[in-house]
Formats: structure tokens, sequence, C-alpha cells
């Protein structure tokens, strides 16, 4: 009987996957939805198949880039990997992917499964894979309407952990929230993190300005971004030594050096913007648990291409075109930082979404750092739309970018021909999760095409 509803689940995740693809949907939820209906046991049958690991990547940001470069990684090393690689990041997405993967005879032919889990449906998740290694990015505030405060974001995390056995943690070191974890659950860690480097952004939202132990206020020797840093506390809690200690190089390259158990190396992934560097070393750090070679690491990441709408990079004619995820304050800020670092003059379209998927309150734009936008005379337009286009605009008037710069686009599509019309050297497109896919499939077809018109939008009074 037990085989009998495995396979009827994967026969219809099978049927409901095509049909979505044929009404034009990416079909990465539906399937394991409609399969977890007739067999909620399924993702925990097909992942008993899985020969060697079972790698679970959650945390705030970066989520996606560093669990699809630690597939890359694995890949590359000649492993057969079942991963979630579309972020599809619940129990419905993580179904969908090891129902796809599995035979028709329900059965998965797979060394690894590197699976990424959202926050709030990690415990559902890591009770039905049983995980052997987890790898934490990060703990931001990120949609309030649906995970409440941070503190019930990491009890989450902490309380799946203490129910899983033989697992490894893989955990960033220079954020306080993080590195509690390897305390509150004893579990087997290994760390990573940045150096220090001087000129670093200070002036952000923390999420983290107490001791998580004592809840005494936290000395930093340096911040990285947001509360990431070199910590301490009276009370003995400290950011402990990285096992993986990454150096980036300036200009947001991604390029870093790699001071880890076996020497010092350089890596250079095929990533931009800053924060990438994180996500880049939690990989790394990963594969070296999983004993890949460091030689194997290197290439594999230097090939690496990112996903879909994270600095996703595309060309216009002349043009620097690139697409970024934003969802939270901390992950706005580092993309309004790569923004800054990308040489040239600029038409920033940004895609403002209030869907469940992004959370219904948008009050977080008013954390975002938007006012450093208004000394810089590169950005020359600003075109902002989707369901909450126009607070968008309102919150830039608020930061003192001036109002002829900024427009209001009646729809995604004109925004985005509008943007990519202006005269600025490059066209920087920022859009939530529910817009996201939307903006890249428009955009898509637009650079498929011959020539963008321009499109007058109402302006910001």
């Amino acid at each position: 009987m037990r085989r009998l509803r495995l396979l009827l689940a994967v026969v219809v995740a099978r049927v409901a996957a095509f049909l979505a693809r044929l009404a034009g949907h990416r079909g990465s939820s539906l399937p394991g939805m409609v399969a977890l209906r007739l067999c909620p046991q399924a993702p925990a049958w097909l992942a008993r198949d899985i020969r060697g690991h079972r790698v679970i990547v959650t945390g705030t940001n970066g989520k996606t880039t560093t669990s699809n470069m630690l597939r890359t990684i694995l890949t590359e090393a000649g492993y057969r990997v079942v991963a979630n690689r579309e972020g599809a990041n619940l129990i419905t997405g993580v179904a969908t992917c090891l129902l796809r993967a599995a035979g028709w005879r329900g059965r998965l032919d797979h060394d690894h499964a590197v699976l990424e889990a959202d926050e709030a449906a990690f415990p559902s998740i890591a009770a039905a894979v049983r995980p052997s290694v987890v790898v934490v990015t990060n703990f931001f505030r990120d949609q309030l309407d649906r995970y409440g405060e941070l503190d019930r974001t990491v009890q989450l995390i902490r309380d799946a952990l203490l129910g899983l056995e033989d697992v490894t943690l893989v955990l960033n070191a220079d954020d306080p929230l993080v590195a509690q974890l390897a305390r509150l659950t004893g579990h087997p860690a290994v760390f990573y993190g940045l150096a220090p480097v001087k000129g670093h952004r200070t002036g952000q939202v923390r999420e983290a300005r107490y001791c998580p132990l004592c809840r005494a206020p936290l000395g930093y020797d340096g911040y990285v971004y947001g509360q990431l840093g070199h910590y301490r506390c009276a009370c003995g809690f400290t950011r402990p030594r990285a096992d993986f200690e990454g150096l980036p190089e300036h200009g947001g390259t991604g390029a870093l050096t790699v001071c880890h158990p076996g020497g010092r190396l350089q890596l250079t992934p095929g990533t931009t913007g800053f924060y990438n560097t994180y996500n880049a070393l939690a990989a790394f750090a990963a594969a070296r648990v999983l004993d890949v070679p460091v030689e194997v690491i290197q290439k594999a990441l230097a090939a690496y291409r990112p996903a879909t709408g994270r600095m996703e990079e595309f060309r216009y004619g002349s043009k620097k075109v690139i697409l970024n995820l934003v969802k939270n304050p901390a992950g706005f800020n580092e993309s309004l930082a790569a923004l800054l670092e990308t040489r040239g003059t600029k038409d920033v379209f940004i895609a403002i979404n209030d869907l469940v998927a992004d959370g219904r309150d948008v009050s977080w734009l008013w954390d975002v750092d938007f006012e450093v936008l208004a000394a810089h005379d590169d950005c020359r337009r600003f075109v902002c739309a989707g369901r909450r286009g126009a607070d968008m605009a309102v919150r830039l008037k608020y930061a003192g970018v001036p109002v002829d710069r900024i427009g209001v686009a009646p729809s995604l599509q004109i925004g985005i021909r509008a943007t990519l019309a202006g005269d600025g050297e490059v066209a920087f497109f920022l859009a939530t999760y529910t817009a996201l896919w939307p903006v890249e499939r428009l955009l898509r077809r637009e650079l498929r095409g011959d020539r963008v018109r321009a499109h007058r939008m109402p302006s910001v009074s």
C-alpha cells in the first residue's frame, strides 16, 4: 500500500507539472501540493533513498544562491544531486523537486540532496528529510506579518535542530543570532565569516543590538553590514573563530581570499555584489564538510551563474541590465550598495508587491536606507511599479530623491520599457518576490525584441 501511494503521488505530480508548464507557469510548488494530499509521507520516503548527504540551507538572505552554488560544486565533483534550484522553499516545493526527480518506480537515484528551506517551513522540511548538514546564512526581519519578530524565527530553527540527530551545522560566525545555535543545540558546528575590512557600512538597522544569551548590549570591533561583524559581550559570548574566513576584494566583484584548515586560496565566484561573498563562503564551507576537493570548489564557483533575480545580468545593446530580488531592509540595503558600486549612469526600476509571498505589510520600506540615493546624480531616473509602486515613489520622495526623477508606471511592462529606453548606461531592476518572475519574463521578452518604445509616466507631485 505504501509503495502504491508513493507511485500514485509521483504520477500525479508529473501530470500536474506538465499541465502547469502548459499553462505557462513554472510548476515548482503546485505538483507537490497536489501530491502531498495523496501521500503526505512522500518527501520522507523519497529522502531515504539519498545515498550520501542531505543538506538543508536556511536563513533570511542568500538561501537560493548558497544552495545553488553548493549544488553546482557537487555536480562538478561528479555527484548526482537533487535540488529545488528554482527557490520553491516550502514543503510543497521540496516535495515537487523530490517527486520530479523520482523514477516511475518511485525511487531516487541520487548521491546528495541540497534543499533550500524557508525559515518557517524548516521544521517540517527537516522532520521529513532528516538532514545530515544544515547551513544557516543569517537572520533579518522579513515579512513580519508571517514570521513575527526574529526571536520567534530563531526559536523555530533552534527547536527543529534540537529534534535532529547526527547533524553538522555550518554557521555564519559574523551573525550573533546564527552563531548562538551551536551553543543552544549542542550539535557540532563549523563557522564561516569575513575578516575585518575597513570602510564597511555601519549606519544600517541592526537586528541584534543585545547579546542573545544575557541580553546585555553587544560591543563590536567592526561591522560588515546589519548586525554582522566582530562582536563580543562581557558574559563571554563572542564571535567564534571562523574555520573558513574570507577577505573580500574591493569593488563588489565577489572575489575573495579564503583562509581554511588546509591553507589559503583565491575564490572568484561568477557573481557580483559584496553580500555574495558570504554566499560563496557558506557554499565553500559546506562543500569542505562534504569532503569536496578545494580545486573542484574553485572551478565550480568560477563557472557559477546566478539564479533568476540574484544579481542576474543581461545585455540590451550597449546597456548593462541587472535584475535582483529585494524582500527585506537588510537585503534591500545591500542591493542599493551594489547599485551604487556599479559604474556608469543608471535608470532604476523598482517593483513592489504586497501579496502573501511578499508580505502584506510594506512598512519595512521605511527601514531601508534610500537616503543614500539622494546624493548620487548618476541615478538618473527611478521607475516605480507593482501593486505598491506609488508607496515606493512616496518613500523615495521622502528620502530626498528629486521628484522629477521619480515616475510611477501603470504596469510592469510599461515600467520595464521605460527603464530600458532611458539614457543611462545601466538599467537596474529590483523586484519583490511575486514581481520577480513576471519582471524576468517580460524583461527577457523585451530583450529579444528590436527596439523599446519610451513611455511617459505619472510623476510624483
